[in-house]
């Protein structure tokens, strides 16, 4: 005997409720296979948990759609920042600038560069190295050029607001997924419900094929086990 198995995907939970509902438009209330209650219910829920998936696949490609120009002003600003300390250790190598001065930028008096893979290190230290030059050019030290530090500020400026903004269009998506993944639940619990009444008033119709495409009709899904597909490969082929 095939065996039914519930929806998995927030589409397929659509589509089985959808299926329902539709025949709330098709059939009297006497050839419905579900109560008015149950179609009420489904009908309600099926607009609310319909609206929250399109939502949240809205919020996704947003998300998704600004990340790609998000990446491209990450890859900027992090090559102004590495070459910005990569200049001023060079300079501090040659004695331009004392060693001690590096302090007003946070960095080490290491002639390294700090680890910039993250947007959250990005931040810190851009933030950290306008600061420090700014400080030290305030009390009389000639500026860094190649790049300087208004260049780096501009990329440095569009990165921390995309940055921002991503972090928003995330915090979005996430609520709508929580939004989505908390209805699931009673969706089962519709689906569920609405597969048990239509086949039990299909459950004296035969022969079986018939009885299935009934309950199909409703959305009901069936899936048959490998050896029964065998067998039934076996009797077409007779």
């Amino acid at each position: 005997m095939p065996y039914r198995r519930l929806p998995n995907t927030d589409q397929a939970r659509v589509r089985a409720l959808k299926a329902a509902v539709e025949k709330g438009d098709l059939y009297s209330v006497r050839d419905l296979a579900i109560s008015l209650k149950t179609l009420f219910e489904a009908r309600n829920f099926l607009q609310r948990f319909e609206a929250a998936q399109i939502y949240y696949t809205q919020c996704y490609d947003n998300q998704a759609k600004a990340s790609r120009k998000h990446q491209a002003n990450v890859k900027t600003a992090r090559l102004y920042i590495s070459h910005f300390i990569q200049v001023l250790n060079l300079a501090v190598l040659r004695d331009e600038i004392k060693t001690s001065h590096k302090n007003m930028y946070g960095l080490p008096e290491a002639n390294v560069v700090p680890d910039l893979l993250s947007e959250a290190a990005l931040v810190e230290w851009g933030k950290k190295i306008i600061e420090g030059e700014q400080q030290r050019t305030a009390q009389g030290g000639i500026p860094i050029y190649n790049p300087t530090i208004a260049r780096v500020k501009v990329h440095y400026d569009i990165f921390l607001d995309s940055y921002e903004r991503q972090k928003n269009l995330q915090a979005l998506t996430n609520r709508s997924l929580e939004e989505l993944a908390s209805m699931r639940g009673r969706a089962d619990e519709l689906i569920l419900d609405i597969w048990n009444q239509v086949e039990t008033k299909y459950q004296d119709v035969t022969p079986n094929e018939v009885r299935l495409d009934k309950c199909r009709d409703y959305g009901l899904i069936y899936y048959y086990r490998s050896s029964e597909k065998v067998k039934e490969e076996n009797e077409l082929t007779c």
